[in-house]
């Protein structure tokens, strides 16, 4: 006789009929808790419904200031004129047409322009794409810079403690202490002075901000080394005979990633939102390149501000929901990384 004519109906195999129904289901949860560190994060993070919109927002800004401006016709410098006689557009490059033609600035949005054009006859919704990669490109990098010269100055005054920690934590108080404000303007000063190109200009500027906001993730890095020195891992890695530089980068410096990630994420709005609030004091980038701040400034009289909203709304909208994202998806990180967390 066929084992498989007299099984119960619903199972496959004898051995599916004589296991125990909750003895299945014990096993099952048991296999769904084998899950790495990394993957625990990510789920802790995905539950998180603000975080996840965060990301959303973020993917989509991104998209539209790298993907979508090399789809759209205009540049964020070309200038656009209209004809006397006829009302038509020209832009620039029609060097014979525009002779006779004035300059096409604040026009209101239109199927042309998305967005109108700026006072300088510059299609406005090409200058918000581009504007956004230059200030998402700067936030990059500064939390780059910061990151490279914090983790490898705190990890020394972590590891080393006595002389290095006390030289290394004077130079961070040193710096902490500087007043931000003057030194932006005497930044500015120095480069006008230099002749230094306004397309190039932010990015000194930009070197400038990561050598200054390191501090805080130097003091970050220092103090989860003087815990993680202690632990038995360390000891035992020591016992092995590896070298203090293998020690320090390939053990310690790790253990303090979730927190360096969480730091980053909250300091790339911080420096979005600098980066706006200095090209809107004229320290970022010049006329005629376009970043979100200078956006923001060109509105300089109340005029603009109450006929012509699209100029300044659409780039205080697009600053304020990239910082929010960036924020939201720090906190998302911040939780989901948090080990007493893990029940929410």
């Amino acid at each position: 006789m066929n084992i498989n004519e007299v099984l119960p109906e619903g199972f496959d195999s004898l051995e599916d009929a004589l296991t125990p129904a909750d003895f299945k289901e014990d096993a099952l949860e048991e296999q769904q808790l084998f899950l790495t560190p990394w993957q625990m994060v990510a789920r802790r993070f995905f539950r998180n419904k603000l975080a996840v919109a965060g990301l959303a927002v973020l993917l989509t800004m991104v998209f539209m200031c790298v993907i979508l401006p090399i789809f759209y016709p205009y540049s964020e410098t070309e200038l656009f004129y209209r004809s006397k006689e006829t009302g038509e557009q020209l832009r620039s490059s029609d060097s014979e047409q525009i002779t006779n033609a004035v300059l096409s600035s604040l026009e209101a949005p239109s199927s042309e322009h998305i967005f109108g054009t700026n006072v300088l006859g510059q299609d406005e919704f090409a200058r918000l794409m581009y504007g956004g990669r230059v200030s998402l490109i700067i936030g990059f990098a500064v939390v780059i810079v910061e990151l490279i010269i914090g983790v490898i100055l705190g990890g020394l005054a972590g590891y080393y403690r006595g002389a290095v920690d006390r030289i290394i934590m004077r130079l961070v108080e040193i710096i902490s202490s500087v007043p931000t404000v003057p030194l932006w303007l005497i930044i500015s000063m120095l480069m006008i002075t230099l002749n230094v190109s306004p397309r190039y200009k932010i990015y000194y500027t930009m070197v400038v901000l990561g050598c200054v906001y390191w501090t805080s993730v130097a003091r970050m890095v220092r103090g989860n080394i003087f815990t993680l020195r202690e632990m038995e891992f360390i000891q035992a890695a020591e016992a092995t005979g590896i070298s203090t530089r293998r020690k320090i980068f390939s053990h310690l410096i790790p253990n303090t990633l979730p927190n360096l990630i969480v730091s980053a994420t909250m300091d790339l709005g911080s420096v979005i939102l600098l980066e706006s609030t200095l090209s809107f004091l004229g320290v970022g980038v010049g006329v005629p390149y376009a970043s979100w701040g200078n956006m923001v400034s060109e509105v300089s009289d109340n005029i603009v501000m109450q006929n012509y909203p699209a100029l300044w709304i659409a780039p205080g909208l697009c600053i304020l929901l990239t910082v929010l994202s960036f924020n939201f998806i720090g906190d998302g990180l911040r939780d989901a990384t948090d080990p007493k967390m893990k029940d929410r």
